[in-house]
């Protein structure tokens, strides 16, 4: 294949030579990037003469090291790239199954899945990839059981001109999370891990200001998703086989009442439009599973949400406020204020609320009796 191996390191020269080597034993194609390393990193690296080198004069992050050197393996030709970090944790001789899946699955990003039982396994670590593995299921909806191991097998070509935004260790979050949303399967392998007892242990993972980053990428990322990739994919399966058989199976040929059918859309549309910003479709999941409704049919009519209906969603919300209060329904005041932002907010809250009931109470109903004409009767 196509491939080069790509070893990201930063004061690791204790391990990095033997990775190196074991490296080189399956493949010739090795660009190393020394971040900034201060330990004789660089006196390590004259040993290998064969080996592509990127060199950073101070320590920019995993994420700028790995963008570098994915755009001069694309420069250079190169199809795939491996990464592996420099510590050791990783065994090299498991790099043939990366390439072997390669060539069953073309173009699948292949991520290494750990043993998080396995002896000497942080604590800290296993936690913060069962945190990771959770928002990347809720920002793409693809389960993986490993988000945040370095030892990967990436395709070149989905990332040509891709601009990024994070720099160091979320960029591996994001660079799986874009991929997934460009339509590249994502997909894990099991591999063997060694992690070093405590006071051998090297990490460069700065808990408190590494995981806030994260935190926020996630954060921005789950935005996107639900005012954006959620509602087109949603549009997307929109074909005629697809809506087919969503009606037959959870409408027309459904084991469940009337009364619950349209039960469960009045809740999907009552959670699409009530105010609750970024957790609209998750509350109406959770709402669904406790009153034991139709999770796929709530999620369904709770995308009455879409960017086109947003529009329409917000005046009926400052309408009915206006309405309630005796007030004009002025969606943009007259006067500019603090008091009149309050006031505005203060009537888009209170309608919207009284609006999704209303709308609820209304989808409910019409639901019911087209269900009472299409339906064969309920036994």
């Amino acid at each position: 294949m196509n491939l080069v191996i790509i070893i990201p390191t930063f004061n690791n020269c204790c391990t990095l030579e033997s990775v190196v080597k074991g490296c080189m034993r399956h493949c010739s194609n090795i660009i190393v990037v020394n971040d900034g390393s201060t330990d004789g990193t660089d006196k390590v690296l004259e040993r290998f003469t064969s080996i592509m080198t990127i060199v950073f004069p101070l320590n920019r992050g995993k994420g700028a090291a790995l963008k570098d050197a994915f755009r001069y393996a694309a420069m250079l030709g190169f199809d795939y790239a491996i990464t592996i970090d420099s510590d050791g944790q990783h065994y090299p001789e498991e790099i043939p199954r990366f390439i072997e899946a390669a060539s069953r699955e073309k173009n699948t990003l292949w991520i290494g899945s750990r043993d998080l039982s396995s002896e000497n396994m942080p604590q800290k670590s296993s936690f913060a990839n069962k945190f990771s593995n959770f928002w990347f299921r809720a920002e793409t909806g693809i389960k993986l059981t490993d988000t945040q191991s370095g030892f990967r097998l990436y395709p070149l070509k989905p990332f040509d001109g891709m601009k990024f935004i994070s720099g160091r260790y979320e960029f591996e979050l994001e660079a799986i999370v874009r991929a997934a949303w460009k339509g590249v399967p994502v997909k894990n392998m099991p591999v063997k891990v060694y992690y070093p007892p405590k006071n051998e242990r090297i990490s460069h993972f700065r808990p408190f200001r590494d995981f806030t980053r994260i935190s926020i990428l996630n954060t921005l990322f789950v935005l996107y998703a639900l005012a954006w990739y959620w509602p087109f994919r949603f549009v997307k399966g929109f074909t005629r086989n697809n809506i087919r058989n969503f009606v037959n199976d959870n409408i027309t040929n459904s084991k469940e009442s009337n009364t619950k059918i349209a039960g469960a859309i009045g809740l999907g549309l009552f959670f699409g439009i009530v105010p609750l910003w970024g957790y609209q479709m998750v509350t109406a999941v959770l709402a669904a599973h406790f009153l034991k409704l139709n999770k796929l049919l709530v999620l369904v009519a709770s995308n009455i949400s879409i960017p086109p209906m947003i529009p329409f969603i917000l005046y009926g919300s400052f309408a009915t406020g206006a309405w309630l209060l005796g007030l004009p329904p002025d969606i943009i005041p007259v006067h500019l204020s603090l008091a009149s932002i309050a006031g505005g907010l203060k009537t888009y809250l209170i309608g919207s609320i009284i609006f999704a009931m209303i709308t609820a109470f209304a989808g409910f109903i019409i639901s019911y009796s087209l269900l009472l004409v299409v339906r064969k009767p309920e036994k």
